[in-house]
């Protein structure tokens, strides 16, 4: 097991990595300020669900493999591209909700009461999909995680897995937190109809930037 000294050390860095501006925070938050911080807490359990399976790839030598295959990482980061543009589609057309310009009667505390169980796990799906289809994310788990094992103090493999579940335990702490602050400004947007189309236009580019970006990436 790895010492408690790495381990804070590796808390500290993941919690600063989670802090820079990247694709999974930028889509707690514009999902959170578009439909509340239930939904972005959902989009957050999905990406750590995503961090699960680095873990265990790199854990098992997968992500070397899979990181050695240049069309792998075509084939995937295409995916994800192409996720992510039905994604600004999807937010292009969305109509504005009924109740916007009455304050949002639905909304409670910053988190949409209107928002269904299956709605949930549809944004939980939307996270672990956008996490498994950025190939960039694996190659940086797989460059990342094993530089804090040690081998003189056990496996490398049991190691990268405590280790994969304190960036876990960081990620969600950071993208919780933008859940719930991006979700109250969100809330106070929605009261506007107007907001909330325009809300609703910058998501859409921000994911067509998004898909742009995947698409783009080298190895």
């Amino acid at each position: 097991m790895p010492t408690f000294q790495s381990l804070l050390a590796f808390f500290g860095v993941a919690v600063l990595l989670a802090l820079s501006p990247g694709p999974d925070n930028l889509f707690v938050l514009m999902q959170s300020i578009q439909r509340g911080w239930r939904v972005g807490i959902a989009v957050v359990v999905g990406l750590c669900l995503g961090v699960v399976v680095h873990t265990t790839a790199v854990a098992l030598g997968l992500a070397a493999v899979f990181a050695a295959s240049s069309i792998a990482f075509t084939v995937l980061k295409w995916c994800g591209a192409a996720y992510l543009a039905y994604l600004a589609w999807g937010a292009w057309r969305a109509p504005v909700a009924a109740d916007a310009s009455a304050g949002g009667a639905a909304a409670s505390g910053s988190g949409r009461t209107d928002i269904a169980g299956k709605d949930l796990l549809v944004m939980v799906r939307r996270g672990l999909v956008m996490n498994l289809t950025n190939p960039k994310v694996l190659i940086f788990f797989l460059a990342f995680l094993p530089q804090f094992a040690d081998p003189a103090i056990g496996p490398v493999g049991p190691q990268i897995f405590v280790f994969g579940a304190v960036f876990i335990l960081a990620a969600f702490l950071v993208f919780g937190a933008i859940a719930l602050f991006s979700g109250a400004f969100g809330n106070l947007l929605l009261r506007s109809p107007r907001a909330q189309f325009w809300l609703n236009k910058i998501t859409a580019v921000v994911f067509v930037g998004l898909a742009v970006k995947l698409a783009t990436a080298q190895r």
